[in-house]
């Protein structure tokens, strides 16, 4: 009687350790299910955050050209304009330039008149 019982005990025992063991396998496969969901949820976080980057670096590289043009370009406008201005200024000192001209050839055309004036009034004067 009493190794009966010894022994019901150790079979229930054997059978408690079997069924921990299988709880114990299923609990580990479970983890592992787990740690690879884990793992595949954040590789695709990863992923497409390597994408991302990839995309922004392509896109700054394109700014960078596009700035660069840019900067060329205004530099041609910037060039540009400041020789139309000296262009214009060149105009306005020609067109200063001119006005002294004429003003002195309207000096020097009224003393002629006045001088020819004087020169025939003289002559008048003298054959009268």
């Amino acid at each position: 009687m009493l190794s009966t019982i010894v022994k019901e005990h150790q079979s229930k025992q054997a059978l408690r350790k079997e069924r921990q063991e299988q709880k114990r396998k299923e609990a580990v496969q479970a983890a592992s299910n787990l740690t690879q969901a884990l793992v595949d949820h954040l590789n695709v976080g990863v992923a497409q955050a390597y994408l991302n980057q990839k995309k922004l670096d392509a896109e700054a590289k394109q700014l960078q050209h596009s700035a660069t043009n840019f900067a060329k370009q205004t530099q041609l406008w910037l060039n540009l304009v400041e020789s139309f201005s000296s262009s214009l200024k060149e105009i306005g000192d020609a067109e200063n330039w001119a006005r002294s001209i004429e003003g002195d050839m309207r000096t020097i055309a009224t003393a002629l008149e006045y001088s020819y004036k004087a020169t025939q009034e003289n002559q008048s004067v003298g054959n009268v």
